[in-house]
């Protein structure tokens, strides 16, 4: 039998541009929209399975979506016709992610970035680094 891959267990995915508990309310609310799935009174005896395909299925005509879609912008000139409430939305997610790293990630990061520089030098790696 099969085990069911749960879309929400990495936290570290870069692709991951919602907080099921965060964002309850736009999932819930998308999910209604795109469904027409009222969660709160369907959600008894839902499997966990049902549940994720649900949401990751979202489109981007949802609120979801929709503010994904805002968080997620690469794209320097998008970004600048942004409204000011937009660039809000998608400053304050780059911000809580930013403070999610945790201190061995940073040391981690840190750590192989050194050894790519001394590397891109020509030097030898010293134990005093």
């Amino acid at each position: 039998m099969r085990k069911w891959r749960n879309d929400f267990e990495n936290s570290q995915a870069n692709d991951n541009y919602y907080d099921l508990l965060d964002d309850w309310n736009l999932i819930e609310s998308s999910l209604a929209k795109q469904y027409q799935l009222r969660i709160r009174k369907e959600i008894k005896g839902m499997k966990w399975g049902e549940l994720s395909s649900y949401i990751s299925g979202l489109m981007h005509d949802t609120p979801l979506g929709n503010v994904v879609a805002i968080r997620s912008e690469t794209d320097s000139e998008i970004i600048k016709k942004m409204t000011p409430e937009q660039k809000e939305i998608r400053r304050k997610w780059r911000n809580e992610q930013a403070n999610q790293v945790s201190q061995e990630e940073m040391k981690s990061y840190l750590e192989n970035m050194k050894n790519a520089l001394i590397s891109l030098a020509g030097g030898q790696k010293h134990e005093r680094y």
